[in-house]
């Protein structure tokens, strides 16, 4: 047992209505839902929000992280606020937030500077309303690499500011481990996929043993995340072929992984 529960990604399925992907997780035998605010949980629409918190109650799955997109130093504070109130109907403990596209971990200390201000006020407005902020862990961004993500952190220095992890693919597995040890500390979920050399070059999630099986297995145990009581999640995001028909089996390498049992229906 890792201490990691078993999710997806809303976003992994942008095509199908909510009611058709708390039924698809259901029967995967996952535990909550990442809902996408592009498609599923639009920004602004409490009445919806508080809809779909009570339809994944009502299954069984818990609500763990609004998936927004905001981009730290590019959206307004208002409509970061918006964002912050849909999380609060949707019942969620977390906010995902990017450091946007293009500014990379090389990029000069001016740029790194507006881009912490921006998280610094997004984390302070969440803390108001007592969520936490995670930080998409994502190639191309600020947070592209360990070493940059963990310089963001500290000059932000909140403590409910911490990131997601995920595999940067073009590493090689043992390097992108040492890149999940690196952020652990500040580790609040993480994005589940196997991929061949590009985005549409998905594989089933049983392709990635060399890689899943260790970093689920360390990123278990006592963090500032767990031990401020929150559940860490490893969301499945992606299918081969975006085929719903996939979820199912890429569910039960995730789960075998995490060492939960099936469902007793399945």
């Amino acid at each position: 047992m890792t201490g990691v529960r078993a999710g997806l990604c809303s976003i992994t399925f942008r095509s199908l209505d909510v009611a058709t992907i708390i039924d698809l997780a259901v029967s995967a035998g996952l535990d909550g839902i990442e809902w996408g605010a592009d498609v599923h949980v639009p920004v602004g629409d409490g009445r919806h929000a508080a809809d779909v918190a009570r339809r994944s109650a009502d299954a069984g799955l818990s609500c763990p992280s609004y998936g927004s997109y905001v981009m730290a130093g590019q959206t307004p504070n208002a409509d970061v606020v918006e964002v912050l109130e849909t999380a609060m109907e949707l019942g969620t403990t977390s906010v995902r937030i990017w450091a946007p596209f293009g500014t990379g971990p090389d990029a000069p200390a001016g740029d790194r500077a507006i881009i912490a201000d921006g998280i610094r006020e997004a984390t302070d407005l969440a803390a108001q309303r007592d969520l936490a902020v995670s930080l998409e862990f994502h190639p191309g961004t600020l947070t592209g690499t360990a070493a940059s993500t963990l310089d963001l952190l500290a000059a932000v220095d909140r403590p409910n500011l911490f990131t997601y992890w995920q595999p940067d693919p073009s590493l090689d597995d043992a390097s992108a481990l040492e890149e999940l040890a690196a952020v652990h500390q500040r580790l609040s979920h993480l994005h589940v996929f196997s991929w061949g050399t590009g985005f549409h070059d998905r594989k089933p999630l049983a392709t990635g043993t060399g890689i899943w099986e260790r970093a689920l297995g360390e990123a278990g145990g006592p963090s500032p995340w767990t031990r401020g009581g929150r559940d860490r999640y490893a969301f499945l995001e992606y299918v081969q072929d975006d085929d719903p028909t996939n979820l199912c089996g890429d569910a039960a390498t995730l789960r075998a992984w995490l060492g939960v049992e099936e469902p007793a229906d399945a």
